[in-house]
């Protein structure tokens, strides 16, 4: 049985999804800016990425959590066995 030790919290998996997003942000910023030569257009698409990819990062997240550790592994050792 797992323990509350062991789990994921909803605020930590928030918190590593805000943390990565400035991040990552700021690099889709510096790119737009490259590409765009325009700084309000850089920070309107890394405003726009910022909270789509925030969403969607929680979320996988979340997913992963429902996936039991070692079934990926599971999986891999049944295809790599029928080779």
């Amino acid at each position: 049985m797992e323990t509350v030790k062991n789990k994921e919290s909803h605020l930590r998996s928030i918190l590593k999804g805000i943390t990565w997003r400035f991040l990552a942000t700021f690099t889709t910023m510096l790119l737009a800016f490259f590409v765009t030569g325009r700084i309000s257009l850089a920070i309107q698409i890394g405003a726009y990425e910022f909270v789509a990819k925030l969403f969607l990062y929680y979320f996988h997240e979340r997913l992963w959590l429902i996936v039991p550790r070692g079934t990926i592994r599971k999986i891999y050792n049944i295809f790599s066995s029928t080779n």
